[in-house]
């Protein structure tokens, strides 16, 4: 399987700075987008030692036994990696008074062959598009969530609640990481998102659908999904990240078409 892969991200309208980031590493088919909180410029620390610590911890690895990892090693190379990431943005909090308080949401794909190592911490999502359909594959670890898993509010509800933003789980803020891992299976033509919350809060799933569906190059997508968050407001930071599959044909030997394998 052959993987295209762009990123893009935006301030939105509302902030001067951008507390986002997003990166990808197109050898190892690594992905990675994270999305700050923290006071002062706090949370744009937070998700850049994030993304940049992931990028070359993980990407070395790939680079190197990860050739021939199974999902099983990746899944724990991955838990690793996160996990000392998170020790470094705690650190880093724990030592510089300006730093306190600070953390990031994060998710982060290895494209393996036709499989997704996916893991996730907060409210940034990633979904998948197979066959016209979005499909949501990470769930959020927000307050709105568990009151919605505990049918304490209905969806409908959920769309004006005032608790959109309250995550229950961050890289940074403990000194042990919470990420959730699951492995997907990948089809030719599928298309995976990646986002913060300032795309998903701001356009709802059947707009997604209709530009990540669209006849555009994958980078125009990424630039009409942003775009659309700001036509809807642009309130917040806004982070994308779109990788789409394509199965690669091999051609058959002269002995294989002689034998009419």
């Amino acid at each position: 399987m052959n993987y295209e892969i762009c990123a893009q991200t935006d301030p939105g309208l509302a902030r001067e700075n951008n507390e986002d980031a997003v990166s990808f590493d197109t050898a190892s088919r690594l992905c990675i987008l994270a999305d700050g909180m923290g006071g002062y410029n706090a949370g744009e620390i937070a998700s850049s030692m994030a993304v940049a610590f992931i990028k070359s911890e993980m990407g070395r690895w790939l680079s190197q036994a990860g050739k021939h990892a199974n999902g099983k090693e990746v899944r724990r190379a991955l838990e690793i990696c996160v996990e000392n990431a998170n020790h470094s943005i705690f650190n880093a909090a724990s030592t510089n008074p300006s730093y306190a308080g600070m953390g990031t949401t994060l998710v982060v794909g290895v494209f393996l062959k036709d499989r997704l190592i996916l893991g996730h911490i907060g409210d940034s999502r990633c979904y998948r598009l197979r066959g016209g359909e979005l499909v949501q594959i990470t769930k959020d670890h927000s307050l709105l969530q568990e009151q919605l898993d505990a049918g304490l509010i209905t969806p409908e509800q959920a769309l004006t609640s005032t608790h959109k933003n309250l995550v229950t789980r961050a890289l940074g803020v403990e000194d042990t990481a919470m990420l959730e891992v699951h492995e997907h299976r990948v089809e030719s033509d599928d298309i995976y998102l990646m986002c913060s919350d300032g795309l998903s809060d701001m356009v709802n799933d059947e707009a997604i659908t209709s530009v990540v569906a669209g006849g555009d190059l994958l980078e125009q997508k990424a630039r009409r999904l942003i775009a659309a968050a700001n036509e809807a407001g642009g309130r917040d930071n806004i982070s994308v990240l779109l990788a789409q599959a394509e199965e690669v044909l091999v051609k058959r030997g002269l002995l294989s078409r002689m034998l009419g394998k």
